[in-house]
């Protein structure tokens, strides 16, 4: 197995204070809304109280780019930043979290399992990915990938579930809800049950969700996703989401 050395652990530390920053404010905004609209009976509470681990999953890398803006801009690369934010901010709230990648790479000989991968590395890659979030106790998977589509109208965050897992609904609704409060207003965006298309979230049997953040093809969301304050805006959404446990 490859030993890869997380990205949150050696993150700059200007860039963590800053994002704790906004994180400060916007859980704020978060929890003050949260508290005023939900039952009493509901609460906020970090799911690692009941040992979940968070698998990080940035889609793509290395030599499978992803989806491509008409700008250049890469989606693998997009997935690796709001990845790295999502799993950095869940940590420093004392969460257990696993990333699937740190580095622009794919994952097709994670555990060295062939001499000679060729014509096979996407399948390897996509099955590593499972089996590296099945390896962790617990696990809740978050797959973090961009929209692109052949018209350019189309934009907001989309967020699909598996249906192995009866939580994966929920993390979905709330990461939905989540958005639409403090991120995308005008978002009408429904979750969607994944089939066989999504391999991950077809083959995997703990709660997973994958979320595609936007839509590259978009040139108004384009610009948002490069935008750093708007990643952390997001990356904080999701991570709400996340921490949020129905009681």
């Amino acid at each position: 197995m490859k030993n890869e050395k997380p990205l949150f652990y050696t993150f700059k530390f200007a860039l963590i204070t800053i994002v704790s920053c906004i994180l400060v404010l916007l859980l704020g905004l978060y929890f003050g809304n949260y508290l005023r609209t939900k039952n009493e009976k509901s609460k906020s509470v970090s799911l690692n109280d009941c040992g979940y681990t968070f698998v990080i999953d940035a889609g793509h890398g290395g030599e499978d780019a992803g989806a491509i803006a008409s700008d250049g801009t890469l989606e693998k690369d997009l997935n690796l930043e709001i990845a790295t934010l999502v799993a950095c901010l869940l940590e420093l709230n004392g969460n257990n979290v696993k990333m699937t990648r740190t580095e622009d790479t794919l994952l097709y000989d994670y555990y060295d399992d062939l001499e000679d991968y060729t014509g096979q590395k996407k399948v390897y890659d996509l099955k590593n990915r499972v089996k590296i979030t099945e390896e962790n106790e617990n696990a809740i998977y978050v797959g973090i990938h961009m929209n692109k589509f052949s018209q350019s109208k189309y934009s907001g965050l989309q967020v699909y579930y598996s249906k192995n897992n009866e939580n994966s609904i929920n993390i979905a609704n709330r990461i939905k809800s989540n958005t639409r409060l403090y991120l995308q207003t005008d978002n009408k965006r429904e979750i969607k049950k994944a089939d066989s298309s999504i391999y991950i979230l077809n083959n995997i049997d703990c709660p997973a969700v994958l979320v595609e953040c936007g839509f590259l093809s978009n040139e108004n969301e384009l610009s948002n996703l490069k935008n750093e304050d708007y990643r952390a805006k997001l990356s904080v959404t999701l991570f709400s989401a996340l921490l949020q446990n129905e009681n």
